[in-house]
């Protein structure tokens, strides 16, 4: 016969053992593919529910509320984790097809103009983050890699050869403009400091 003691074990361990239960219902029971399931179905009907347009500005609000949430550097870094992952997940070509269609979207949303001016404020972004010479040496090793890659396609459509061309010219066009607002600033320094000296 168990003493009054035991009981009390005994109704402590299975009361335990109810909560570990419970502890694992809903999602958490879940086997994490269902769980995606059911997390890619809610985004289509929330989707389908508000719009694109309406869509888009609710994942807007999301990552500027996860933004401050993590800090610039946490949000950078997830961006970075997240890219990796995709990439990994895609493949080298895969990835970069996706890249070149993300690219080709954004064009048609901004138009020309917009997407040069949205090119010439990333490319600024960069070069003040970098500084000159690592904005140069970037610019050498993406130079380098963009001619290989030429090399290797040289068979290339000519629809597709036509599109490389026009966006290395505006790259260009865009390189020669930042070379040119250098050398204006440079020359603002110099005769700044020259003033100064003939004070």
């Amino acid at each position: 016969m168990a003493t009054n003691n035991e009981k009390k074990i005994s109704e402590k361990k299975n009361q335990q053992e109810d909560q570990n239960k419970t502890h694992l219902r809903g999602f958490a029971s879940m086997p994490h593919e269902k769980v995606v399931e059911i997390g890619r179905k809610g985004g289509q009907a929330r989707a389908e529910e508000l719009g694109h347009d309406g869509y888009v500005e609710m994942g807007r609000k999301g990552g500027q509320a996860r933004a401050q949430e993590l800090g610039h550097e946490g949000y950078v870094e997830m961006g970075r984790k997240g890219g990796q992952a995709r990439a990994e997940e895609l493949g080298h070509e895969g990835y970069v097809e996706m890249g070149r269609k993300g690219g080709q979207a954004r064009a048609e949303e901004l138009g020309h103009e917009g997407y040069v001016e949205m090119g010439r404020k990333g490319g600024q972004a960069r070069a003040q983050e970098l500084g000159h010479e690592g904005y140069v040496e970037m610019g050498r090793k993406g130079g380098h890699a963009r001619s290989q890659h030429a090399h290797e396609h040289e068979h290339e459509h000519p629809q597709e050869k036509a599109a490389a061309a026009k966006s290395h010219h505006a790259r260009s066009q865009h390189r020669h403009e930042n070379e040119h607002e250098g050398t204006k600033e440079k020359a603002a320094v110099k005769k700044e400091q020259s003033q100064k000296e003939e004070r």
